[in-house]
């Protein structure tokens, strides 16, 4: 079984702070001298205390010997790397081997508050900690060669969900995991897509996941929200294995163990998979007729994050929702009463209200205050021509820009990394049980103490929509 709590200590506890550095008008001769003498790989690159960049030997075979320069008349600064993928020494190791996968690189810099150098950490100096971890685990998911391979690894994410759930693993951070090793498995997908028969498909495309795994807020029941943009210019038969591509992609995922959409918002589905012109006719017929279906797609379209392709592509698209919503306030208001419609069930005195029927005594916390939340923090990023990132981080963008207090704000973020706990304890209950997890919880099996806290939470996300009511109303807006 696995043990991973290393995984969410800060990496200041563990970066080597004996840093071999140097400075970017050094001479290269002199630097690589340093790095031979001193048997090291890699110099850390410091202006003023702070690191700048990074030559490892590496930098040193491929833009030096590799292209026949002269190391005598180049300085360092002439071939590190920068701008440096750095981490800040309060952040969690999990963090640092998320950016190191991401960036394909071998070693990140740690920094201090006042973004001065405190040290180095290695994917190898994390993996000593602990050989069963995430990362190993991404590593196997990039080893894959099969769809099959790929289902057993979903399975294991879930598996290794199940248990850091009664861990203390912050939330924030376990959701995070799962979004990390999620998109690992589609990307690993499409790549042994992209290997075999559509080996020669054009790369002028970009694969867009939405909704909450746009936001990398996904947990254990997230079923597909995605979608598919092109280049204009596409030949027909361009456009065909584009088409051939999307539809295989979708058939594996579900084989995977990724429940399809139940409302069709896939890249299989041909209004979900339009050239750039077409998605920017469709966003703009969207806002133009703001009727709560085009409402809620816009809402999906409005996280999107180009998993893989041109990234070209997703900015083009970014733009254009920024210019069809950023200080509209005919469209907000007709997203705020939208969101409105989802009654926070709390009665007199605050008590909680479940559900009856074939749900009693239940409560969807989805629609109870996780939509209120993601979608209110949402319509103000946007109206402040803010996107991309999560929940957590337009909170954060929120209250620097002082569209939100501070307390509310930190409020509100408490509340909803409460519900998506919630969730996810429920949905691993649901699994340990044999049961299908979905978003509803059982108050009667929750202690006093989680009934209480659930209590607030909710009470939280009511004033919240109190605080979008009385702030759009005084824009006119509803």
């Amino acid at each position: 079984m696995y043990d991973l709590n290393y995984l969410f200590q800060p990496v200041g506890r563990y970066c080597r702070r004996n840093v071999a550095t140097c400075r970017p008008q050094e001479r290269l001769v002199d630097a690589a001298r340093q790095m031979s003498e001193h048997r090291i790989s890699s110099l850390v690159v410091c202006e003023a205390g702070k690191p700048v960049g990074i030559i490892t030997d590496r930098d040193l075979r491929n833009k030096v010997v590799a292209k026949g320069a002269d190391p005598n008349q180049l300085t360092v600064a002439a071939i590190m790397t920068s701008p440096l993928i750095t981490i800040g020494e309060q952040e969690f190791l999990f963090e640092a081997l998320h950016r190191i996968s991401r960036y394909g690189i071998h070693r990140i810099v740690v920094t201090g508050n006042g973004c001065g150098l405190v040290g180095i950490i290695t994917d190898s100096d994390i993996l000593r900690l602990q050989a069963n971890s995430p990362q190993g685990l991404v590593r196997r998911i990039e080893e894959a060669a099969t769809v099959a391979d790929l289902q057993k690894l979903h399975q294991e994410v879930q598996r290794l969900v199940t248990h850091l759930i009664g861990t203390g693993v912050p939330i924030r951070e376990l959701v995070r995991m799962i979004a990390h090793l999620n998109d690992q498995i589609l990307v690993r997908l499409i790549e042994i897509l992209r290997s075999g028969p559509f080996s020669g498909m054009t790369d002028r495309f970009a694969f867009l996941v939405l909704g909450s795994e746009g936001r990398g807020e996904q947990t254990l029941t997230t079923d597909q929200d995605n979608a598919l943009v092109y280049a204009d210019d596409l030949t027909p038969t361009e456009i065909q294995q584009l088409i051939a591509f999307s539809e295989e992609l979708i058939r594996s995922i579900i084989e995977i163990g990724i429940p399809p959409c139940n409302g069709g918002i896939m890249a299989n589905n041909a209004v979900w998979r339009l050239p750039l012109s077409g998605w920017k006719k469709t966003l703009d017929s969207w806002v133009g007729t703001p009727t709560p279906e085009h409402i809620l797609k816009m809402g999906m379209v409005a996280d999107l994050r180009a998993l893989i392709g041109d990234p070209a592509l997703e900015q083009e698209l970014r733009h254009h929702i920024t210019g069809c919503l950023k200080q509209n306030d005919t469209y907000m208001g007709h997203m705020l009463s939208n969101l409105l419609r989802f009654r926070v069930p709390l009665g007199w005195f605050g008590r909680i209200q479940t559900e009856k029927g074939e749900y009693k005594g239940q409560l969807d916390l989805k629609k109870a205050g996780i939509f209120s939340i993601t979608e209110g923090v949402k319509l103000l990023a946007l109206y402040e021509g803010v996107q991309g990132g999560g929940t957590a981080e337009r909170l954060y963008w929120l209250m620097e820009a002082k569209v939100l207090d501070h307390r509310e704000g930190e409020d509100l973020l408490a509340a909803f990394h409460a519900l998506v706990f919630f969730r996810l304890k429920s949905q691993v209950e649901a699994l340990r049980e044999g049961r299908a997890p979905d978003n509803r919880v059982a108050h009667d099996r929750l202690n006093t103490m989680e009934q209480t806290r659930l209590q607030v939470a909710l009470e939280r996300v009511r004033g919240f929509q109190e605080t979008l009511k009385l702030k759009f109303r005084l824009g006119q807006l509803i």
